[in-house]
């Protein structure tokens, strides 16, 4: 038995440690191809699994080929999610003739446009972004789309531009975000080991924390990275918290995925409070960071509390008031 059979063995069933796909599809490319495999393969290797882009593709084929298909040639159908060609009699020739009238569609099409041109509006910002760039940019997100907050693990990330390019929109780090496919797409018009740990931290609780141990029965809503639960001891009726589920000490820990999860939340709460009650009025959104500030729990916490006419005698200065002295402006 070989010894590189047996290093392999051990490593892909001790070994292996996995933050996405890409490892043991490599791998099998590498075996299928008796130790060569080119790039190309093992990208459509990846892309087979990627169901972000069989999605895409599905929201293509009915927008585009079935449109125009359909239109000239009316006994092709959709039913739900297949495609029907109404008394398709055809025998293995005249299939055969067919395929190959399409081929030669096809073909003669890519020679004059070329690959590129053809796929040019799957092309990033429609310009090529460094690698440099996209690195810093996925470092900077903490490997979530920066609107959604979904991990990298479950949808590909894509760095987008914030301010179009056609819109004036320039290639600096400032104008770049991370956004998931479904992101990006809605929106339209390199350090692997170091990426892991990003991710991971996502998963950081601390021993003893209560805003890291919180029972489920106790969340009142909740996404990927935040929870909502009801305060203890609420300032005015259906005052509640939106807290990370990582551990983080205050405000200025928070990745900004989870800003944006929490901001979610916040306005998730808003429509759904103002629905069922209609005394409230207004609210009042605080955090308090550090002992100065009156944090008491050191686990980022962000107060979201439900305002009604009459709650207080004079609310004017609002969140002013954490210095009392000087809630009233004059």
């Amino acid at each position: 038995m070989s010894k590189k059979y047996l290093k392999l063995k051990n490593y892909i069933s001790k070994k292996m440690s996995m933050a996405h796909i890409y490892q043991p599809l490599m791998l099998t490319e590498l075996i299928k191809g008796n130790g060569k495999a080119s790039a190309r393969n093992i990208s459509k290797s990846f892309l087979s699994y990627d169901e972000t882009q069989i999605d895409y593709y599905k929201k293509i084929t009915n927008l585009m080929p079935f449109k125009y298909l359909s239109k000239h040639l009316n006994e092709i159908k959709k039913s739900k999610d297949n495609y029907l060609f109404e008394d398709f009699d055809l025998d293995e020739n005249q299939k055969d003739e067919l395929i190959k009238l399409c081929n030669e569609k096809l073909q003669n099409y890519i020679k004059k446009r070329g690959v590129k041109k053809i796929f040019g509006h799957r092309t990033l910002a429609s310009g090529v972004i460094s690698g440099s760039i996209r690195y810093k940019v996925l470092l900077r997100a903490k490997n979530r789309c920066e609107s959604c907050g979904i991990s990298s693990t479950k949808k590909a990330l894509e760095v987008d531009h914030i301010i179009p390019r056609s819109k004036g929109g320039k290639d600096e780090l400032s104008n770049f975000q991370a956004l998931c496919y479904t992101c990006n797409s809605q929106k339209s018009n390199k350090d692997d080991t170091h990426f892991k740990k990003i991710i991971e931290s996502y998963n950081v609780r601390k021993k003893g924390c209560i805003f890291c141990n919180i029972s489920k029965a106790k969340i009142i809503k909740s996404n990927e990275l935040a929870v909502v639960i009801k305060d203890n001891y609420p300032v005015t009726k259906q005052h509640c918290l939106i807290i990370p589920r990582r551990h983080c000490n205050d405000y200025f820990d928070l990745y900004q995925p989870e800003i944006n999860a929490i901001s979610q939340l916040i306005n998730e709460m808003k429509d759904e409070l103002q629905k069922k009650d209609k005394s409230i009025k207004g609210f009042n959104i605080g955090n308090n960071s550090g002992d100065v500030a009156g944090q008491t729990i050191f686990h980022c916490h962000v107060h979201f509390i439900p305002r009604r006419k009459g709650d207080t005698e004079n609310p004017r200065g609002g969140v002013r008031g954490v210095i009392k002295s000087k809630q009233q402006y004059n």
